[in-house]
């Protein structure tokens, strides 16, 4: 990680179909397929553009399964096809090598969606600094989340930004992307309600995490989340974090500390061993990894809710 921000098993089936099959005539220029060429700059932005595409869009993603989004670096080739895409989808100051490369090679082409997503500083601590120095409140106050997409409220609202981008530029296309959009957003209500239902009831509130990413997802269900790390996600905590963190697992009686795929756990099953609980993977989503090459956003987001009821005792 470079310093600063450097950077529902149920309908899944036919979302998939509806993606690959897609209707409405061909998308309007873009690739030899006469599919409309799309670049996303990671995981959760190129399930949007792949689901609400369909078959009328080539999707290309920068940031390859196992490999770190905030640490991305592109490829000459990766800024060829930046330069060459008919849209280019992306978040603003998460990753700078995209935001550089959509500047110099593809202004017109380029999309940010972190306005539909609304961010908000959440009160983590997304920047990097030396161990054992201390992030100024004030500064950690003004740094604005990146990680919508773990509130599925938030991330429906950049799927509607994502699908009227599509229409405008392949108006052609309209009709297959409103029809996908639309199926696409119903299967994140009805995640957002088995959140809303699934976490109303839980011995516990609190949950402790390797790394901050998942604050909108605590505030939006009435939980609160304990990073060990910011928004470095292989960061080392200082002893003092470490230590803070181990208090809080005891005075409340976490039973649990998570971490994700993509990063050591070298951390959260040291601070495990130490006060006698469990790890589990939470994923952050990303991006994908081998182990879960087969998910989408919607199984993992599952799966999360899954860990997050057993380790609170939720009923």
């Amino acid at each position: 990680m470079r310093s600063g921000l450097r950077a529902i098993v149920a309908g899944a089936g036919a979302l998939a179909a509806l993606a690959l099959a897609g209707c409405g005539g061909p998308a309007a220029d873009g690739s030899g397929n006469g599919r409309l060429d799309v670049v996303t700059s990671f995981y959760p932005l190129e399930f949007i553009a792949r689901t609400v595409g369909g078959d009328a869009v080539n999707v290309t993603t920068l940031t390859a399964p196992g490999v770190e989004p905030h640490d991305l670096e592109l490829t000459p080739k990766q800024v060829g096809s930046i330069a060459t895409a008919k849209l280019v989808v992306y978040e603003k100051d998460l990753q700078p090598a995209v935001d550089e490369a959509v500047e110099q090679n593809a202004k017109d082409a380029g999309f940010d969606i972190a306005p539909a997503a609304q961010l908000e500083a959440t009160g983590a601590d997304f920047e990097e600094h030396e161990p054992g120095q201390a992030e100024p409140a004030a500064h950690k106050d003004k740094a604005l989340d990146p990680h919508f997409w773990l509130d599925p409220v938030r991330y429906g609202e950049v799927v509607k930004a994502v699908e009227e981008k599509l229409v405008s530029v392949d108006s052609a296309g309209a009709a297959g992307y409103h029809q996908r959009a639309k199926a696409l957003l119903a299967q994140i209500g009805k995640l957002d309600t088995e959140y809303r239902t699934g976490l109303a009831d839980c011995r516990l509130t609190t949950f402790v995490t390797s790394h901050q990413a998942f604050a909108y997802l605590a505030k939006r269900y009435g939980l609160t989340m304990i990073g060990i790390a910011g928004f470095t996600p292989d960061a080392e905590p200082a002893p003092a974090r470490i230590k803070e963190v181990q208090d809080i697992v005891k005075a409340q009686q976490v039973t649990t500390i998570f971490y994700e795929e993509l990063v050591s756990p070298k951390v959260a099953e040291t601070i495990a061993n130490d006060v006698g609980v469990k790890t589990a993977v939470l994923s952050p989503i990303e991006g994908l990894s081998d182990a879960n090459s087969k998910d989408t956003y919607l199984t993992l987001m599952q799966r999360n809710l899954q860990e997050l009821r057993t380790a609170n005792g939720c009923s």
